[in-house]
């Protein structure tokens, strides 16, 4: 009597600043499950803590089979070109989660493969908390743009733009031109006084979600009318679109496309696609996130034998 067959199964973990997200595929995808999102220690991100988390998750999965280890799992993670020793988080990930084939990938290549739902050409700019553009060809040209952090860079994103509305504010609360009234009274009844706003948005651990949490007051007060408000939605959609085109320079057509929640502001969305069209392009809708992209990594994994590997953003083990 021959041996049954099994469906083997792939993992897809995707690693962000609030939530770690795991999903399988055997017959078919399985449910998102997550944990914790990245930990930064004295010594930098605890990957050891994260793989825990994901294989908790993995043994908790009813969809997996339990009985032996996936076949291939791809590893998402924020933060992976800001460590030196990327082969030590492949080695934590392949000896934590057993799989026949391990990949550790940037979430900027993740997102652009669930973005634009496969390995094809093209570049995408991701707005959310931070922001971050890549563009890809996934041969010659690896290019990421900005994602240095609020303090340095993030154009565009929620974190810069609510700073910019807290700084309109303030103007306003000192009687000096640019200011927005508006934004000063909705900021206040978010944030409080603004003399606690310094310590609030400078000193605390999440000061960049605080300021991101300022985002949707100001794109409220644009869909309003408010002229201040507008200019500054104008601002980070027109700078999304430079990243994107950034990252998109040299590659051949490729598919452009954006992801991120600040993209539901219409005043933000329309400064982006304006300054596309400008440029002689336009946009394709995202198809997914990073987790999708994943996925899509490891079933492609699966079913070829190889990815396309770099020694920044994707490795292979």
């Amino acid at each position: 009597m021959s041996e049954p067959t099994t469906t083997p199964t792939v993992v897809a973990v995707d690693v962000g600043g609030s939530a770690l997200r795991l999903q399988t595929y055997a017959v078919g995808p399985g449910p998102v499950l997550s944990a914790p999102g990245v930990r930064v220690r004295t010594g930098g991100i605890d990957v050891p803590a994260l793989v825990a988390d994901a294989r908790s998750l993995l043994a908790a999965d009813e969809s997996a089979s339990a009985a032996r280890p996936p076949e291939v799992v791809v590893w998402s993670m924020r933060g992976l070109l800001f460590l030196a020793d990327r082969a030590k988080v492949l080695r934590t990930v392949a000896d934590g989660l057993g799989a026949g084939s391990t990949v550790v990938v940037s979430d900027a290549v993740a997102n652009l493969v669930g973005a634009t739902g496969g390995l094809g050409t093209g570049a995408v700019v991701a707005a959310g908390t931070g922001a971050v553009a890549f563009g890809t060809d996934f041969d010659r040209q690896w290019r990421r743009v900005d994602g240095w952090g609020h303090v340095l860079g993030d154009a565009g994103s929620a974190a810069v733009l609510g700073m910019a509305g807290l700084r309109a504010a303030l103007r306003a609360h000192d009687g000096l031109p640019g200011g927005s009234a508006r934004l000063l009274g909705a900021a206040t009844r978010l944030l409080g006084v603004p003399e606690t706003w310094p310590r609030l948005v400078m000193t605390t651990p999440d000061a960049p979600e605080r300021l991101a949490s300022v985002a949707p007051l100001v794109t409220a007060a644009a869909a309003d009318g408010d002229p201040v408000a507008s200019e500054l939605c104008e601002q980070a959609g027109a700078a999304l679109a430079e990243s994107l085109l950034r990252a998109a320079d040299g590659l051949d057509e490729p598919t452009l496309v954006a992801t991120g929640g600040l993209l539901a502001a219409a005043s933000v969305t329309a400064a982006l696609d304006a300054r596309l069209t400008r440029a002689g392009l336009r946009r394709s809708p995202a198809r997914g996130g990073a987790l999708d992209g994943a996925l899509l990594l490891a079933r492609h994994l699966l079913e070829t034998g190889r990815v396309p590997e770099h020694p920044a953003y994707l490795v292979v083990g």
